[in-house]
């Protein structure tokens, strides 16, 4: 899957972009049809001073898009959640388009 990550305000080391990419790879066994993807990493400003990791991911599919985002203490459980997330919608996805 093609993926574009965008760091806002700050450059991500390659070492997080790899561990990105691998996870959002892994979202392919569950729909294959997946034809891109944005992910967007945030440094939010404000009372969380601890949860202030913000990933975004958006990811293509014919017909529609689906999104996630969470906030966590670090990016790679951000991530995490997101996927955790965006898996859940791509099976009922998976199942609506089935049934149809």
């Amino acid at each position: 899957m093609k993926l574009q990550i965008h760091s806002v305000h700050f450059d991500a080391d390659q070492k997080l972009l790899d561990f990105i990419q691998k996870k959002t790879d892994k979202l392919e066994t569950f729909f294959d049809r997946i034809t891109d993807g944005e992910v967007f990493l945030r440094l939010e400003k404000g009372e969380h001073s601890r949860e202030n990791k913000v990933v975004e991911i958006k990811l293509a599919l014919p017909g529609t898009t689906l999104f996630a985002k969470e906030q966590n203490t670090s990016f790679e459980a951000a991530t995490d959640e997101a996927i955790e997330s965006l898996r859940t919608q791509l099976t009922k996805y998976k199942d609506k388009i089935v049934k149809h």
